[in-house]
């Protein structure tokens, strides 16, 4: 195989595999966009829709269906205050804060829409807003106490979150696990697969932990990350493959990508002379025929 052509191959491969890398991020970005404009979907379904008894969408060893994030759903119960677990290094409004989080013993999941109270006895975890942190780690913190007795609360669901082994300070965790919680805060029961972030409470207090943020519906740079990707793919396929027609031009040129090399002049030809000089004698005859005599006579 000819250098040049060989030079053509390796380039045309090298921009087939560039391409296809491209493609494959491409594909990538767009399946996270994807999968974004779904969750703001949901969102925009669930978090102002009306609110509908706990026990219809899970129970208590379910987990949260991915379209039912964010749902409104009512419960009745009571909350159990010196249980109360603060959740670290969740910033508020861009103030660094703690979240409150108090089990609620469920004395009907369904709201009083049953014919018997369903789920009795197990504990739900309520996230019922936020305080600012103190001074320290170790500070206390003033917590709006929740209602007493019996409580009808509406949250939005949210799936637990996973365990973390990372250590807290007393009476705080690192993530919303509903088990560890009533493991810190020293409360037995069934603690539901699920925790809820606080809308209202009937009958209601004051004052209540600052409300809880609203979720980003920001759907992100994954669609232009992806068109990005696939531009690059078609760039490296044509600037590649410009290159390599380029090289198999120059072959057939006969250059071989190689600068042509410049032609030496050639030397004049000189008129040649004859050592023994008749040469020279010949032409000064000739030149003497063709002037008047008396010329002839002064040059002879």
């Amino acid at each position: 195989m000819r250098p040049a052509v060989r030079r053509a191959v390796s380039l045309v491969l090298l921009a087939v595999v560039l391409a296809t890398a491209c493609v494959f991020l491409g594909r990538w970005q767009w399946h996270r966009h994807t999968w974004r404009d779904a969750q703001i979907a949901i969102v925009k379904h669930n978090f102002d829709a009306t609110p509908v008894p706990l026990s219809t969408v899970a129970g208590p060893a379910d987990d949260l269906p991915d379209d039912e994030q964010w749902r409104q759903v009512t419960v009745r119960g009571r909350y159990e205050p010196t249980s109360t677990v603060l959740l670290r290094n969740r910033p508020a409004d861009e103030t660094p804060a703690y979240h409150v989080l108090v089990p609620f013993v469920v004395s009907d999941s369904s709201a009083g829409t049953a014919q018997q109270p369903t789920d009795a006895g197990t504990v739900l975890v309520v996230d019922r807003g936020w305080v600012p942190t103190g001074e320290s780690a170790t500070s206390s913190v003033a917590v709006p106490a929740p209602p007493d007795g019996d409580v009808t609360v509406t949250v939005r669901l949210r799936d637990a979150e996973p365990a973390t082994t990372q250590e807290a300070p007393p009476g705080q965790v690192q993530s919303i696990t509903p088990t560890k919680v009533l493991d810190i805060g020293g409360l037995d029961g069934q603690a539901w697969n699920l925790y809820g972030g606080l809308v209202s409470e009937d009958p209601a207090v004051a004052p209540v932990p600052g409300t809880l943020p609203e979720p980003s519906i920001d759907p992100g740079s994954h669609l232009s990350y992806a068109f990005q990707w696939w531009t690059f793919a078609l760039g490296s396929l044509v600037g590649f493959g410009w290159m390599a027609r380029r090289e198999l031009l120059e072959a057939r040129d006969g250059t071989d990508g190689e600068t042509p090399a410049t032609p030496r002049p050639k030397r004049p030809a000189t008129v040649s002379r004859r050592r023994d000089g008749r040469a020279e004698d010949e032409e000064d005859a000739l030149i003497a025929a063709q002037l008047p005599d008396e010329e002839r006579v002064t040059r002879a």
